[in-house]
């Protein structure tokens, strides 16, 4: 495959995927939603044409007033776009999930979703709190089996609420569950998950290649070291000194790096600022190409280590989840 602006991937329903796509995730503390808003007009106007959002991320509104902003004023069809939704972790049981459609397709005011995927396999205790905790302030579960969480998502896409549907955070063993499930109708064309130069997810690539099944790389810059999630000790990624190496030999940002050495690995990758600036420049990564000696050198930054996760305290609260994913190898 190509890899040009418009370059994308035909998902195992048949729908395409772009190569790139721009994350509207931020840290609610940090930044105001109005960011979200300008930051995706940007994204449009600069060429991206796949727009990652979530319920979860309270900003689907904002998201979705720039979107209509760029229909409205020409710049590009809805036809266009590629927008995905997530279904958060406090709607899994089957009868939530509809409802949790409807109300992104309301925030956004769109016909359909381009995407809808499970945003984690950890469930929680269904209800209005998204992050429920007990007294002692450890978070409340639930186990639906994902199986009939999926179920539901196959209605929604023959409802044509969503044209495809796929997960996010599955390790291997809960895509097999899935993928073997009795009377299976639509697999998941995607499963969005943490990668970058210091996780590239390897075995996990293989496998999801194997079933026709496109892996979507987010943390692809390291992250947004959103305090509640990330150890502010963990090391800065585009400070990375072998990945500079490469981009001052190249004359290109560490960030353009990053993202290409994903993309030629056959991954789609997700990127946020809220910088006008960085936004550009995330996207012209399509005009060079890493050579086989410096895809070598890159892989070799590999220590499968997560941005996300990696506080003790986050551990210790979510690890103990039947269905937390990252107990597995991949």
């Amino acid at each position: 495959m190509a890899l040009t602006p418009d370059a994308h991937f035909v998902l195992n329903d048949g729908y395409k995927m772009p190569v790139v796509g721009f994350g509207t995730y931020a840290p609610p503390e940090r930044y105001p939603k109005s960011l979200a808003e300008e930051s995706t007009k940007v994204a449009i106007e600069v060429g991206y044409r796949h727009i990652d959002g979530a319920f979860i991320y309270g900003n689907e509104v904002e998201v979705g007033r720039a979107i209509r902003a760029k229909i409205a004023d020409g710049t590009v069809k809805r036809e266009d776009l590629f927008y995905t939704g997530k279904l958060w972790s406090t709607f899994q049981t089957p009868e939530l999930v509809r409802p949790a459609v409807e109300k992104s397709l309301k925030s956004l005011e769109f016909d359909y979703l381009d995407l809808f995927i499970i945003h984690s396999p950890v469930e929680l205790k269904p209800g209005d709190d998204h992050f429920p905790t007990d007294e002692n302030g450890k978070a409340i579960y639930n186990n639906t089996d994902i199986r009939d969480t999926w179920k539901a998502l196959e209605d929604c896409k023959d409802a044509g609420l969503v044209r495809s549907i796929g997960v996010s955070n599955f390790n291997k063993r809960q895509l097999e569950l899935i993928l073997n499930k009795p009377g299976l109708k639509h697999k998941p064309v995607c499963n969005q998950v943490e990668c970058h130069i210091y996780l590239n997810q390897a075995k996990l690539l293989e496998f999801c290649k194997s079933k026709d099944i496109v892996l979507v790389a987010y943390s692809v810059l390291g992250s947004s070291r959103a305090e509640k999630w990330v150890d502010a000790n963990s090391p800065v990624l585009l400070e990375d000194p072998v990945l500079n190496a490469v981009a001052k030999k190249l004359s290109r940002t560490p960030a353009q790096i990053a993202m290409r050495y994903l993309l030629q690995r056959g991954i789609v990758v997700l990127a946020k600022s809220y910088t006008p600036e960085r936004i550009k420049h995330n996207f012209q990564v399509f005009d060079f190409e890493l050579s086989a000696e410096e895809m070598k050198t890159l892989d070799g930054l590999n220590t499968n280590m997560r941005y996300i996760e990696t506080k003790q305290v986050e551990k210790k609260r979510w690890q103990d989840h039947p269905k937390y994913p990252f107990n597995d190898a991949y």
